[in-house]
């Protein structure tokens, strides 16, 4: 992980003063313990004329797993190899942003004892970063770059120049250039905008980030046309810390616009304003929309197959009327945690006696999936590489063939709504396929024709005149010959 900073100078400001601002000498490298690696300073040039001053970052994967004890970014990943095996080491992220703040923290607060009328004047500022994660391409990169007075170069980088038909990578190569900026606005943009960009951070986001990002946007924030994006990025998209930032820099705005202090704007709005209704998350509609089926089906005995971390379980478990609740899963990691969720080993009996989970691939008929009422795989076919899904298809409309089957899955038209989802890109990294309304009717209708249901198609969430609804559900039921016939051949 590598960042570069240079400035050039004449013979009554050399450029070498840049290590006086930066308060590390240019004829020694030094070494910095962080608590995920070693940062390094060193120049590798230092002239009157031309000085450059780079940050090398070794990050430790193995102390970094270990400190964030399977929180975060540092935690453990659904792979056990990709907790050692990533892009920490190279990519430059909220890292390298935590370790501008630790080794130049002087500097980003414009203190410099030995070169005090430096540190407030503006220098000609050069930023070369060789690989940092956009995430939003380059347009975004410039949007929150070119604002704030940075000529900006980037460069795409491809996912293997051997093979270009691969395409690019999320990766860029980033060069900043600036010819009047004090060092310590250009390492707060810094310090902001890499975890920004990168769309997360390696540590748990508390409360006290809403100050750091306040003081280290200071002066730029407030009036920066991404203002609402920065803000929701950089505390992780954690809605209660991002209402409260949004609010103390509307006061900032108000403030500098009456010249006034933001404690005298802050005193005239009333303690007990009506706050803004928290919008409800899309998963939360999406499982009301599931429980709404289920309900409409009669259904007690029901499946949550691809129930990953429990989360619908959990909420069928709140209704006595489903009587029998089984989530199924490949993953075991993801049911341990569904498992210690629902506190299933401090259970009472009756309550446990609702519920079960077990390990199982939906690529594959399987018994125990038989005689139930329902059976739910809600965001779970878009996770399936597209030749597989006739495996599924027969597995639970062939084999199991429950009374009622409710998939919910994106509509991948609604994408353009999202801002800041790249054009192009899918919703996860690990959807294989996101449909169309279209596409998901056609594949709904033929699998209703071919197994004896009728399907009834639900919009989930928002249903844009446009575009249609973020997730599109289908709710499948079996018609009332088929049922009939399976019931007179069990009987028999």
């Amino acid at each position: 992980m590598f960042l570069t900073l240079t400035t050039t100078g004449t013979p009554d400001r050399p450029a070498t003063d840049l290590g006086f601002l930066l308060h590390k000498h240019p004829g020694k490298a030094q070494a910095f313990s962080t608590s995920f690696g070693t940062a390094h300073v060193l120049y590798p040039e230092a002239e009157e004329q031309r000085c450059t001053a780079a940050l090398l970052l070794e990050v430790d994967a193995v102390a970094l797993v270990r400190r964030g004890k399977g929180k975060g970014r540092g935690g453990a990943p659904d792979a056990a190899l990709a907790q050692y095996v990533n892009d920490r080491p190279y990519a430059a992220s909220s890292l390298l942003a935590v370790a501008l703040s630790n080794v130049f923290s002087s500097a980003m607060r414009g203190v410099c004892k030995a070169r005090p009328e430096r540190a407030a004047e503006p220098l000609p500022l050069r930023v070369e970063i060789p690989a940092l994660p956009a995430r939003g391409g380059p347009d975004l990169v410039r949007r929150l770059f070119e604002p704030l007075g940075w000529a900006v170069t980037v460069e795409t980088v491809p996912l293997d120049t051997q093979f270009p038909e691969w395409g690019d990578s999320r990766y860029v190569r980033l060069e900043l250039a600036s010819a009047s900026r004090t060092l310590a606005e250009a390492l707060r943009h810094l310090y902001v905008l890499l975890p920004v960009l990168d769309d997360a951070k390696h540590y748990w986001v508390a409360p006290d980030e809403v100050d750091k990002l306040l003081r280290a946007g200071e002066g730029w924030l407030p009036g920066h046309p991404e203002q609402k994006l920065i803000t929701s990025r950089y505390l992780s998209r954690r809605w209660s810390l991002t209402r409260d930032a949004m609010e103390r820099l509307e006061l900032i705005r108000l403030a500098e616009s009456d010249d006034s202090d933001v404690e005298e704007i802050d005193n005239a709005v009333e303690a007990e304003a009506e706050q803004e209704e928290r919008p409800t998350p899309l998963a939360v509609l999406r499982r009301e929309a599931i429980l709404t089926a289920l309900r409409d089906g009669a259904a007690a005995r029901v499946l949550d197959l691809g129930c990953g971390e429990g989360h619908l379980v959990r909420e069928l478990l709140k209704e006595p009327r489903f009587t029998e609740i089984v989530g199924v899963d490949v993953s075991v990691r993801a049911l341990t945690i569904a498992s210690r969720r629902l506190k299933l080993d401090r259970m009472g009996e009756r309550q446990a006696a609702r519920v079960q989970l077990f390990q199982g691939s939906l690529a594959y008929t399987d018994k125990r999936l038989r005689g139930y009422d329902a059976a739910v795989l809600s965001e779970v076919i878009e996770h399936l590489d597209l030749p597989r899904l006739p495996a599924l298809e027969y597995a639970v409309f062939g084999s199991a063939r429950p009374r009622t089957v409710v998939v919910t899955t994106p509509n991948v038209e609604y994408n353009v709504r999202w801002e800041t989802l790249p054009a192009g890109h899918v919703r996860h990294r690990d959807h294989r396929f996101e449909w169309t309304r279209e596409e998901f009717r056609t594949w709904a209708d033929a699998i209703a024709e071919r197994h004896g249901y009728t399907v009834q198609f639900r919009p989930v969430g928002p249903d844009d005149p446009e575009v249609g609804p973020p997730t599109q559900m289908a709710v499948f039921t079996l018609t009332a010959t088929e049922n009939r016939t399976e019931k007179e051949a069990k009987a028999a």
